[in-house]
């Protein structure tokens, strides 16, 4: 298993573990980073009833704005958990000021070891944080025993179209992402396009957030000039695949009938 620094900053588009440390300084101007709440939550209205009772996990929760905004529509319980323990700081101080302090519970931990002593939930967001626990089949497999019986999994990732001939080492084709799902004993009921205007807009928006936070890195720690700006040209790679090269999707799997 990759260490938890290193499995963090590749969710975060990065490949030096060096990072892990900085990135609550390079993130501090973004409460939004990942998943869509808006889209989670249409998601969640459409594919569940009872809306008060339900229990959400979302597992690589950031600073909790998909909890936080879900529990406020909802009025529902969210449970959300991340490695980075400033990131899960933000998350209760923002949950105070939304009034969800009562629905919202944010915990340190390691999501690839803590799933295992969970169950049970309604839903379980896995918010655009790439394949942390292994490919579609490994993912589900382990994500299908947190859910009960009529409980969903979404997920947020880039997604290569069946006609492309496009690779990437951490995306799938759509196909192949059904058939390790019905491996796992899951099927994909829901395929939602994320808009490419909507995609280009946020990247930008976060790009130039974590570009000027970069900057003054680089003139406090000029040694490590290099670490950043390879940072940011990792972000403008995998931005241009967002944006031009693969579908950005969440996806909405349930166990199998």
């Amino acid at each position: 298993m990759q260490s938890l620094e290193e499995s963090v900053v590749k969710a975060m588009d990065g490949s030096d573990n060096e990072l892990f440390g900085h990135l609550p300084y390079m993130l501090q101007d973004i409460w939004e980073f990942g998943a869509d709440p808006d889209a989670m939550i249409q998601l969640i209205e459409k594919h569940c009833t009872k809306y008060h009772k339900l229990k959400i996990l979302d597992l690589g929760c950031g600073k909790g704005a998909v909890s936080i905004k879900t529990a406020n529509n909802f009025k529902c319980t969210c449970y959300g958990i991340d490695a980075v323990g400033e990131f899960i700081e933000v998350a209760k101080q923002k949950a105070a000021q939304w009034n969800v302090g009562h629905l919202c519970t944010f915990e340190t931990a390691d999501i690839r070891t803590k799933i295992d002593t969970l169950s049970d939930f309604d839903v379980v967001i896995l918010g655009a944080i790439g394949p942390v626990f292994g490919d579609y089949f490994a993912t589900l497999s382990a994500l299908s025993k947190c859910i009960s019986q009529n409980g969903i999994i979404l997920i947020d990732d880039g997604v290569i179209d069946d006609s492309s001939n496009f690779s990437h080492p951490m995306m799938y084709k759509k196909s192949e992402i059904m058939n390790q799902a019905q491996k796992a004993g899951m099927q994909m009921i829901d395929f939602d396009d994320i808009d490419k205007n909507e995609i280009e807009e946020s990247d930008d928006y976060i790009f130039n957030k974590l570009k000027n936070r970069c900057e003054e890195l680089m003139i406090k720690n000029p040694q490590k000039k290099h670490l950043f700006e390879n940072y940011l040209k990792q972000q403008e790679i995998e931005n241009d695949v967002l944006e031009n090269k693969v579908l950005g999707a969440t996806m909405v799997f349930k166990k199998q009938e």
